[in-house]
């Protein structure tokens, strides 16, 4: 046994271990005599960087004037202002006073009982002091959890769909006869011939995938389809959904598949976008923005045109992504906060700055008759893309703020991914037909998502 332990100690304190020993304490002395970061000011966390370079002047001329009231603005990366306001939420340890977090991170923020969300209720003040009327209803839907408003929406992000104007025009091939999907794949339909003989379609009419979720998604909800109801609880294993997806499914599947995937932000993607090897593409105005920077080379060879309908007379238009604005509980400067986050969220030099440097149009209708929304656009090819998103602001569908959204878009996805599948096992590529399996396999899907969300005992107590 002595042996044994000597042999233990020389392992211990064996010229490896030391060192590692020694490196632990050094380090550990060098971080607790580090100076803590303070922060002057009221803290405000946020994460996305061209929401912090137009907040700057704004945040400025705040400091200026109300000199007493500071505002202290400090970006973090997404994920480390999800832990930190997700942990302080659960076990009150500190957060900013002020906080404006993405649509995804915010869902996880309604998974118990109402009275316990960790941000105040902004219902009754929103409707007393008139910002519910001016701002885009819809936008609200994201960040309203069982009735209750718990945020200012940031944003709108309605959806055009962008075309290679040169190519379409250079064709002959008139976009004014569009209005819906069958239209649009019917008026295209020439583009998508091998005319250079190397056995491929010389274009693909629009970007969509089988593991592209997001267009799926924004498909079912310019639908009318639903991932969850207004209790948000599951509610996609629906006949509209089903038809949704099966109708995609013979957009990307079999042989004469129109439809592929190309990435929205990556190097490859804007290369084949700028060759032309796609078409068309759902563009929420945020990803307008990102374009002109990262694919400049695209300038003058795009143009918008509403997203067609799924039937005569429908809606134009989608969603995807959103932001919001909201004030901690724990914060002890409620009336500073609010009064920060009006000057901030309602402001028209914002919805201007925003606009102008990322394409994104503000949720505030008040700002909507501004003139530099009716700018032309060179990028596009002179159209005035703001006037064209804000027609379809209006009409953008109601969206879920179910802490599941997040579980309820992968079931969607993996429902897709199930449906191709079968289509190409079985050689099955007409609506009809795949319709009835589409359904089954959303059945299937949604029957597990209500499992896991039967375990959540404090959401199923709290909507008892």
């Amino acid at each position: 046994m002595i042996k044994a332990l000597r042999e233990n100690i020389d392992r211990f304190l064996s010229p490896g271990a030391l060192v590692i020993l020694s490196i632990a304490i050094v380090t550990s002395f060098i971080v607790a005599s580090l100076p803590e970061k303070v922060v002057d000011g009221l803290p405000f966390w946020l994460t996305a960087t061209a929401h912090r370079a137009a907040y700057v002047e704004l945040v400025a001329e705040w400091n200026e004037e109300k000199p007493d009231k500071k505002i202290g603005m400090t970006q973090l990366h997404s994920r480390a202002l999800e832990r930190r306001m997700l942990s302080g939420f659960l076990s009150g340890t500190p957060v900013a006073d002020i906080i404006e977090a993405g649509i995804g991170v915010v869902a996880k923020v309604f998974l118990g009982p109402v009275n316990e969300i960790g941000f105040v209720d902004l219902t009754d003040l929103i409707h007393k002091e008139g910002i519910y009327q001016q701002i885009n209803t819809p936008s609200f839907a994201p960040y309203t959890s069982r009735g209750r408003i718990f945020g200012l929406p940031h944003d709108v992000h309605p959806v055009l769909l962008a075309y290679r104007s040169d190519i379409v025009e250079a064709a002959g091939i008139d976009v004014s006869t569009i209005e819906t999907w069958d239209d649009y794949f019917r008026v295209m339909r020439p583009l998508f011939r091998d005319r250079n003989g190397d056995g491929q379609p010389d274009h693909f009419l629009m970007t969509a995938d089988d593991t592209r979720s997001d267009v799926a998604i924004m498909l079912i909800l310019q639908a009318g389809g639903s991932i969850f109801d207004q209790n948000d609880k599951p509610d996609f294993a629906s006949k509209r959904n089903a038809h949704v997806l099966a109708t995609l499914t013979t957009w990307i599947a079999g042989p004469n598949a129109t439809c592929t995937d190309v990435p929205a932000n990556t190097a490859a993607g804007h290369r084949q976008r700028l060759e032309g090897f796609v078409i068309g593409t759902l563009v929420p105005d945020y990803m307008a923005g990102s374009w002109k920077i990262e694919n400049p080379s695209l300038s003058g060879k795009l143009k918008f045109m509403p997203v067609p309908a799924w039937e005569k007379g429908g809606r134009r238009t989608t969603v995807a992504g959103g932001t919001m604005i909201g004030i901690p509980k724990a914060s002890k400067h409620f009336d500073t906060g609010w009064e920060f986050v009006k000057h901030l969220y309602l402001s028209p030099d914002l919805a201007k700055h925003m606009f102008e440097n990322t394409s994104i149009i503000s949720p505030v209708k008040t700002t909507w008759t501004e003139s530099f929304y009716d700018e032309p656009d060179p990028f596009f090819s002179g159209q005035p893309i703001g006037r064209m998103y804000i027609e379809q602001a209006p009409h953008v569908p109601h969206r879920p703020s179910s802490p599941y959204t997040s579980a309820g878009g992968q079931k969607i996805a993996s429902s897709l991914i199930e449906l191709a599948r079968y289509a190409r096992a079985n050689e099955i590529y007409d609506v009809a037909s795949l319709e009835i399996e589409a359904l089954n396999i959303l059945k299937a899907n949604q029957a597990s998502l209500e499992r896991l969300i039967s375990r959540n005992l404090f959401l199923v107590k709290d909507e008892k």
